[in-house]
């Protein structure tokens, strides 16, 4: 069986050198190529010095044609102006998708959407195993206990370099809350409280976020009572986890037609 060539965009970044290394050790993968901006200064560089190895042939480019021509699937860990450009190639090359970018914007997303008539692609907020799992119960518990009786928060924190607040993942969880209890997350979110003013809303489901250190990423949703507080926790001990995930998505993704899929697709999960 020949070996699924894979291309990561962002590959210079944290995750970028962390997909590289398990791509690169992966039994039916190849390592192809590595996407980074045209001022980065790892372009032209051997990937493998990237990850301090020598085992690798790849090179880093800036040049997005290249990049696609070389590789069967994509795996996009970049910025959203970076995966948007990627999601158009995509399409003209018939290329699939993984995308794990986080902060994207509606207008990306209905990107994403239209582009996957034509190519297939799986998007999702988050790559670990774990965190869908957690998704599904979370969206389990909202759509059984009542919004009368029980509050929703979801807590995250990440790390000091982070740019985006609430993560992507902290909305996905508030998303998958809002669909259990059948309610639009737009119309019912909580993000910023300060001052006086700030006493949360019924049936409102509420955000906090933290930055400190080098915390690769824990989230918790809280469903609090008058009476008592249910907690569901996920904690990432390292990036590695959601590269193994990009990794399967990836190998899945290669045998599928055209369509728009989720970590849900992936894992097959049904709680």
């Amino acid at each position: 069986m020949s070996l699924l060539n894979i291309g990561v965009s962002g590959c210079s970044g944290k995750m970028g050198k962390t997909l590289i290394k398990l791509v690169s050790d992966h039994n039916d993968c190849n390592i192809a190529s590595g996407l980074e901006a045209e001022n980065n200064p790892d372009v032209g560089k051997n990937l493998g010095k990237l990850i301090n190895s020598e085992n690798i042939s790849a090179v880093a480019t800036s040049n997005r044609k290249k990049f696609f021509e070389c590789c069967d699937i994509i795996i996009d860990f970049s910025t959203p102006d970076s995966t948007f450009e990627n999601i158009k190639f995509a399409k003209k090359y018939a290329k699939g998708l993984v995308i794990g970018t986080t902060g994207l914007n509606k207008e990306i997303e209905r990107d994403i959407e239209i582009a996957a008539q034509y190519v297939p692609i799986v998007y999702s907020a988050n790559m670990s195993i774990g965190i869908n799992i957690l998704i599904e119960l979370v969206k389990k518990l909202s759509g059984t206990l009542s919004k009368e009786e029980f509050d929703i928060e979801v807590f995250e924190m990440h790390h000091k370099h982070k740019v985006d607040a609430p993560s992507g993942t902290a909305l996905a969880l508030g998303k998958a809350a809002a669909i259990g209890r059948k309610i639009d997350l737009l119309n019912n979110f909580e993000v910023s409280r300060d001052g006086i003013n700030s006493k949360r809303k019924v049936g409102n489901i509420g955000f906090a976020s933290l930055r400190g250190g080098s915390v690769t990423g824990e989230h918790s949703v809280l469903f609090a009572s008058d009476h008592e507080i249910i907690e569901l926790k996920h904690k990432a001990e390292n990036r590695s986890l959601f590269a193994a995930g990009a990794i399967k998505a990836a190998i899945w993704l290669s045998k599928k037609n055209s369509g728009l899929y989720s970590m849900r697709d992936v894992l097959n999960l049904e709680i």
